[in-house]
Parts: structure tokens; sequence; C-alpha cells
């Protein structure tokens, strides 16, 4: 894996660098925003580590700005020490896609790192996401498994999204609810029950492995190997 580190704080710089080659990165440095610029647009990258704030004329938020509208997709982490609400939600929707407030515990950057990683499969451009033979086209809203298409609801594709995202984990009820239907529901309603088996019927019935699992009073899980618990 390739990542480039856009960082003008020596200490911070070294301390990233250090912890993502023991991980096994392969890692590129640099601490202006010009150079960064150059180097982000001028190579592929499998993640970009970048500080907000840049020595130059060419700041953090500028260059991710400058990735998108080049249409290049690779990951980005923002961190940095301007840690308001306002802030980060300009980094994110300036194209971030993690913002990390200063200081942080290199553990949790790597975790992040390999969340982000983990959501499009490598080669991809991130406008896929991929578990075993099932693919979702996020920019044709498009579902296939196994190569055949399959015809999802609206409210089915969100929340297919939501389980392929968070490949491997265990999703609550309350979570699915708030972040699929945008608001509050009772968490013993069966909605969620009643759409979970409409998907299963079709992205499961007649394919193996099966990928969504229940875990009984915990949640669900979307992952190609079987759950620990539950049916």
């Amino acid at each position: 894996m390739r990542c480039l580190v856009i960082e003008d704080e020596v200490d911070t710089s070294r301390y990233i660098c250090k912890g993502l080659r023991e991980a096994g990165y392969t890692v590129t440095a640099c601490a202006d925003g010009e150079q960064g610029l150059d180097l982000a647009c001028g190579a592929d990258w499998d993640v970009i580590v970048m500080d907000r704030m840049l020595p130059g004329r060419v700041d953090g938020l500028s260059i991710v700005e400058k990735l998108r509208r080049k249409d290049r997709q690779t990951p980005v982490i923002i961190v940095s020490a301007l840690t308001s609400i306002d802030e980060r939600v300009l980094g994110l929707r300036g194209g971030a896609d993690d913002y990390v407030s200063k200081p942080f515990a290199f553990s949790e950057l790597l975790a992040r790192i390999e969340a982000l990683l983990r959501r499009a499969a490598p080669g991809q451009d991130g406008t896929q996401l991929q578990v075993a033979d099932l693919r979702l086209d996020l920019r044709a809203m498009r579902v296939t498994r196994d190569g055949r298409v399959i015809a999802l609801q609206p409210r089915e594709y969100r929340l297919l999204e939501y389980l392929i995202r968070h490949e491997g984990q265990v999703v609550t009820r309350t979570m699915l609810l708030e972040a699929v239907w945008d608001y509050h529901f009772d968490p013993q309603t069966n909605v969620i029950d009643v759409q979970i088996s409409r998907l299963r019927t079709k992205i499961d019935k007649d394919f193996t492995p099966m990928l969504i699992h229940t875990l009984r009073g915990v949640g669900y899980r979307l992952s190609a190997s079987a759950p620990d618990a539950g049916g």
C-alpha cells in the first residue's frame, strides 16, 4: 500500500511515517502544499494523509478539492489542529473522507486508514464497493452478484450500501434506523427485520456464500465469513 503524507510539522510527520512503515506501508512524505499537490495529482496512491494547514499558497483543503475536481477518488484523511465542528464539516464537505483531530493516537489513525481502504477494492477508483462477488456501482446505483444484476428498491439499496460500508462490523437496529431512515423509530419495530429479509432474499437466496448474517439480540453483519453467533 502506497501512502502519501503531507505534513509540515517534523515530529508529527516522523510519527505518522514511522508508524505506517512499521505497519507495512510504503510512505512518501513532503512538507508543503505545492509539492504535496504535485505528488497527489502526479501518482497513484492508496491513501493520502495530510495536514489541513500547510506552508505556502496551497493548504490541505485546496489539495483535496483539486483532487476531486480532477475526479481522483483517492481516500484522503485530514489531520488538523482545527478541531471545531465547523472546521470538520468544512473538511468533509470539501472532499476529505475522514478528519482526525490533533493530537491523536497512531492506532486510531491506522484504524481509520484501514477502514477507508476496506471500502474500495484495490485497483478501483472509489466508485464501487465489493464484498465477495457482490458489487455496488455507486455512480449507476447498480447492484450485481456473480455478474447478475439485482433490482433493489431505493431503501433496499441504501440499506445494502450501509451494510457493505461496514463490512465485517456488527450494526445494530438503531444504527440502521438512524442511518437509512434518517430519523428515530422505536428500536423494537420490525421494519428493519422486514427490510433485511427482503434484501437477503434478493442477494443471498440463490448465491453462496451467504453475506447477511443475523446476530440474535445484537444486530446484523455483512460478511463473506460465517458469524460468530446467531444465525
